[in-house]
């Protein structure tokens, strides 16, 4: 009988960059079959460099309660989950681990390395005194939303995105209308008053 090789979790480095990278196209490629056409939102982080990814990694490795955990199969990187410690609330409790990202490579599926991921992610969750694990992950990412979906994670919230460019020029739109409307409505008022007939005295 054959057996099946282990799965091993840690804290991803830097280094992991290039293999990171290659696992994210591999997923990318496998959804783009029926995925639907990039957003600007989406398009921005649609095909990063090993250089990028490097960075990236580098920045969250000094983020306090943000963590990166990599699967590894006989030493190849098949999976990737990222979290990071929050609350629902800016006042209230209870504090959440959020994952922002869950990748399981398509030659690997069906072989523990997504519950091998989650099981890690449970224990930082306990680590930081979590009660709730939650989930924002891209519409493409369609078999992790699945798979989240059958351990019971239910729809608690609607995520959504702009680029910086669109939104400085809706609220500069937004902005210059509201002006024009205060215009119109003090002209018309100032209107209205000179339409008014004066009511004059009778002449003695």
């Amino acid at each position: 009988m054959q057996v099946r090789p282990s799965t091993e979790v840690r804290q991803a480095t830097a280094g992991d960059a290039a293999a990171l990278v290659a696992l994210w196209s591999a997923v990318r490629s496998e959804a783009k079959s029926d995925d639907e056409e990039l957003t600007p939102t989406s398009a921005s982080v649609a095909n990063p460099t090993v250089e990028e990814a490097a960075r990236v990694l580098a920045f969250n490795e000094s983020r306090h309660g943000r963590h990166v955990l990599v699967a590894l199969i006989d030493d190849e990187i098949v999976g990737v989950v990222g979290v990071d410690v929050t609350t629902f609330s800016i006042i209230a409790e209870p504090k959440v681990l959020l994952i922002t990202d869950f990748l399981v490579h398509p030659d690997f599926r069906r072989r523990s390395v997504g519950a091998s991921l989650l099981k890690a992610v449970a224990t930082l969750a306990e680590q930081y005194d979590c009660s709730v694990v939650t989930a924002t992950l891209p519409t493409w990412a369609k078999e992790p939303n699945r798979y989240l979906t059958k351990l019971g994670f239910n729809q608690v919230a609607i995520m959504r995105g702009v680029p910086i460019s669109r939104l400085h020029a809706r609220l500069a739109a937004k902005s210059t209308g509201s002006r024009q409307t205060g215009r119109m409505v003090a002209i018309r008022r100032s209107l209205r008053r000179k339409s008014v007939p004066i009511d004059e005295s009778p002449s003695s």
